[in-house]
């Protein structure tokens, strides 16, 4: 694996770290992931398997880490594979327009939803929810996913002009 994807998926997942510690939570102390939109970035940026199970185990093992939820480490380490792997599938599917700011926006809006799910589920399962399922999902999951697809809507385009200015992408491609 090239040395440059490896720095640019680590500053992704250190800045979705930060982001992830420092949003406030919506309720019952969980909050909008933003390690999610950064891991997704990741897979927007290197569609590749290789990178794609990278950033997902270290964004499962940073978001278990920073996580507030009761029981979310393991919940995030389940979590975090199942969506890379789903978002992947979806980026592949769409490989022809997979480099536009609309299709990044509904890819996050639907990996957001995706991950909010699994993680919900595993945390049901593993120990129980401090709501209703449905409730969790049009609470904490949908203003998520509205969190992420706006901050995706930024950077996307931002990061883009800074991987093409630094030839970062045009390395890796070759």
């Amino acid at each position: 694996m090239n040395t440059k994807v490896l720095v640019s998926l680590a500053l992704l997942v250190g800045i979705g770290a930060v982001l992830h510690t420092v949003v406030p939570p919506i309720l019952f102390g969980m909050k909008p992931d933003m390690l999610l939109t950064m891991m997704f970035l990741g897979i927007l940026l290197f569609p590749n398997i290789k990178s794609v199970l990278l950033v997902a185990l270290t964004t499962g093992a940073m978001a278990a880490l920073t996580t507030s939820f009761p029981g979310g480490q393991i919940a995030n380490m389940i979590d975090k594979p199942i969506t890379a792997l789903v978002f992947f599938a979806l980026v592949m599917a769409v490989k022809k327009v997979a480099k536009s700011t609309i299709t990044a926006a509904v890819l996050t809006a639907v990996g957001t939803i995706v991950s909010g799910v699994v993680f919900l589920s595993a945390a049901f399962f593993l120990v129980g929810l401090p709501g209703e399922f449905s409730s969790l999902i049009k609470v904490v999951v949908l203003p998520a996913a509205v969190v992420n697809t706006i901050v995706m809507i930024v950077v996307y385009p931002i990061v883009l002009n800074v991987l093409k200015r630094t030839k970062i992408t045009s390395e890796i491609s070759a």
